[in-house]
């Protein structure tokens, strides 16, 4: 037993740095310097989610909501909706490009599915207001032979 304590130690004085963990060479390589692991300077974003920069219903300002709300509501059908990533798009009845959706945006108990009929209102998306983002998305028709999921989870066939 004696013996184990001295190997670790003897590990353990290697010139790796300290925070290299399991990734770190064995000794006996003996790495060119410029290929030994180096230390990662501490970033304040590591390990940090990143804001997302698309306006959702809780960061949308107080303006930019009035604004939406006294605008025409359209009509269009689910594009696609991706519950885990909280997005998706609709496709506007009168043509024209496939329009942004939040999750924070949707009204109503029903997961939008693909082919859904839905109609919204719209606002824009800062910081250039370019591109339009559809707000107060309320299903109208669901797809037909098609499963639905509600927000608690339950699924209902239509």
């Amino acid at each position: 037993m004696s013996a184990e304590p001295s190997s670790s130690s003897s590990s353990s004085s290697s010139s790796s740095p300290p925070c290299a963990g399991p990734a770190a060479p064995p000794s006996s390589l003996h790495l060119p310097e410029s290929r030994r692991p180096r230390e990662r300077s501490p970033s304040p974003l590591r390990g940090c989610l990143i804001p997302s920069p698309l306006p959702t219903r809780r960061t949308r300002t107080f303006s930019a909501t009035v604004r939406a709300s006294e605008g025409p509501i359209y009509k269009g059908v689910c594009k696609c909706f991706c519950r885990s990533k909280g997005h998706g798009f609709i496709t506007p009845a009168d043509g024209g490009p496939d329009i942004f959706v939040h999750i924070s945006d949707i009204e109503g108990e029903y997961v939008p599915v693909a082919g859904d009929e839905v109609t919204y209102k719209m606002c824009t998306i800062p910081p250039k207001n370019e591109k339009l983002q559809a707000v107060e998305v309320v299903i109208t028709h669901l797809a037909p032979g098609t499963k639905h999921e509600t927000w608690s989870g339950h699924v209902i066939s239509s």
